[in-house]
């Protein structure tokens, strides 16, 4: 490891138990959701009032999820056994990263999370004690729990509560994965059928994954399952019976032998343990999910310097696809709580696959684009996983659960209208973003002709695009036509709008138009025809003027220039209303 390596690593660590140890402690927090400021508000509140909402659900227990929070809480519960990458560091210190998945309910889906570590090793006693504060809970998500306690705990607990529960760490990669996978098996041109996989890991997450793949296709006698021993083949002996069920009739031994010819690696297991002779001897178009954190099984750049036609997705945010249970769990909670689901059944889980596998086919949006402070992003190999920050997931993955759970028959409430759940879905995400959108949905009901000055700069074109694209507006641009072309093929922007250059010889007509206008509504004022003739020719006037005739609706100038100078060749072309002596701006300023 290199000195700079070391130093960045120990920079990391200590900015890591700075952000944790600044004041407020920990990541999540309780704040009061009703009224308090009286006292009329506290005995609504607590006493006395609180008795008349207990006797309404202990008439009628489904009553609950009216007149309390059980149906937005979520429990993170673990006991410490396989945190991330850590190992069993026990329940205590297993905390911070509960605390961070309920920072990530939150953030993502507005679902309220109590964090419980829970100091118990044993599956039975662990799992009585969950079964116990269950009632608290609208749904519960085991977290870092080992295999194979983790097989037990999960299916024991799905059997005796009737509220959604999920192991993430199983079921979160296996959906996020096998959305992944559909994708690059589209890319690679290969049936999920006929592909030969190869699975390294046998823990909780690996065996999920497995059985997903197979329920969307895959052939069981064409999996090869490793662990650290090797091919877990029918020479094997003790296995437990997570692994039995994938038993190879092979007389091959090592990793090595496996991926021979092999079409599909999948990597849940430890970093650097595919070499690249291992990634060469793999079948053209191969696809290598190397899912291990820090280190991938192979690093990204090796893969890519080894082998052009590999398809890529890792754990890691800084690569191309990756593979984040951030894209799932929150979503599958939020379907499954708003229609009080009993359980997280096949059905909504593949319900999660399709949707996130089908969203990264959909443009792009270009708030994405902007997030990730990318040129574009298309489906291809380098994108066919959407982004963390696509917020267009919360309604694309949680309608798709929902509503697998109501067909399913397993949700206590069904959903009338999804196009009011999905407006809903967006509403819970923040009052500045209902504004904003608010806004672009009026848009969007008559958009008009908005024509963009300075048309040539970034900004402007990317603004061109979001209104082109979300179909706010209909974008004109205003520019040197040739430049503004050379910018759009240089940035990747692909929009079909009109380009308007006032010295163009197709604005001939516009221009004789547009100069006799000039010059009669200045003529005294210091303009004469040859200035007309003149000022036409420039965009400060001709944009103005197009507003002036009604070939444009709307007019967004000034990005390069100081606002007097833009504003004073509009001035006059379109002058103020009569009695009207200053000309005012409003700004809008979005916070919580």
């Amino acid at each position: 490891m290199s000195n700079k390596t070391q130093r960045d690593e120990k920079n990391f660590n200590q900015a890591a138990l700075d952000y944790h140890k600044a004041e407020p402690k920990g990541k999540i927090e309780v704040i009061p959701s009703k009224p308090h400021s009286s006292q009329r508000d506290l005995s609504l509140a607590y006493s006395p009032g609180v008795a008349v909402p207990c006797m309404e659900i202990h008439h009628n227990p489904e009553t609950v999820y009216d007149y309390t929070g059980k149906g937005n809480l979520v429990a993170v519960i673990s006991n410490g056994t396989a945190v991330l990458g850590l190992g069993d560091i026990g329940a205590e210190a297993s905390k911070p990263v509960m605390e961070g998945k309920g920072l990530l309910f939150k953030i993502f889906a507005d679902i309220n999370v109590f964090d419980i570590e829970i100091d118990e090793k044993d599956p039975d006693k662990f799992i009585q004690i969950v079964k116990g504060i269950a009632p608290t809970f609208g749904g519960i998500n085991l977290e870092d729990i080992k295999a194979p306690e983790a097989f037990y705990i999960e299916q024991k607990l799905k059997e005796e509560l009737d509220i959604p529960l999920m192991h993430d760490d199983q079921h979160g990669t296996a959906i996020i994965s096998a959305a992944a996978l559909i994708n690059a098996l589209q890319i690679a041109n290969k049936n999920i059928e006929e592909v030969k996989m190869v699975v390294n890991g046998a823990g909780a997450a690996a065996v999920a994954c497995t059985n997903l793949y197979i329920s969307l296709g895959l052939k069981r006698e064409n999996v090869l399952m490793c662990d650290s021993k090797g091919v877990i083949n029918h020479k094997r002996e003790n296995l437990t019976p997570e692994k039995i069920d994938f038993v190879a009739q092979t007389d091959l031994e090592t990793l090595e032998d496996a991926l021979k010819g092999s079409d599909v690696f999948i990597g849940l297991s430890k970093g650097n343990v595919m070499t690249p002779d291992m990634l060469s001897s793999m079948a053209e178009n191969p696809i290598v999910f190397a899912l291990a954190n820090p280190d991938p099984e192979i690093a990204y750049d090796l893969a890519m310097a080894t082998r052009k036609d590999v398809i890529m997705a890792t754990g890691r945010s800084d690569y191309p696809n990756q593979v984040n249970n951030v894209l799932g769990f929150p979503y599958i909670f939020r379907g499954a709580l708003d229609v009080q689901a009993k359980g997280i059944n096949e059905e909504m889980k593949l319900a999660a696959v399709h949707a996130i596998a089908n969203l990264a086919k959909e443009p792009v949006p270009e708030a994405v684009i902007l997030a990730y402070n990318v040129q574009n992003l298309q489906f291809g190999r380098e994108y066919f996983i959407p982004k963390p920050f696509d917020n267009r997931l919360i309604t694309k993955v949680s309608s798709a659960v929902a509503k697998a759970a109501i067909d399913s028959g397993i949700a206590r409430k069904t959903i009338a209208d999804f196009n009011e759940y999905e407006t809903q879905l967006l509403d819970r995400m923040g009052r500045d973003e209902k504004l904003v959108r608010m806004m672009q949905n009026r848009a969007k009901a008559n958009p008009k002709r908005i024509t963009l000055g300075n048309a040539e700069e970034y900004n402007v074109l990317k603004a061109a695009q979001i209104l082109y694209e979300e179909g706010i507006a209909y974008p004109i641009l205003l520019g040197d036509k040739k430049y503004v072309k050379e910018q759009m093929e240089r940035f990747g922007i692909n929009i079909d709008v009109p380009i308007i250059d006032p010295s163009d010889d197709d604005q001939k007509e516009n221009r004789k138009k547009y100069r006799e206008t000039l010059w009669k509504l200045r003529q005294r004022k210091g303009v004469n025809e040859y200035k007309a003739k003149k000022f036409v020719r420039q965009r400060d006037y001709f944009g103005p003027l197009m507003l002036k005739h009604g070939d444009t609706d709307g007019l967004i100038v000034g990005f390069s220039k100081n606002y007097v100078s833009t504003l004073r060749p509009v001035l006059e072309v379109i002058e103020k209303e009569k009695g009207v002596e200053k000309v005012a701006a409003m700004m809008m300023i979005l916070s919580e």
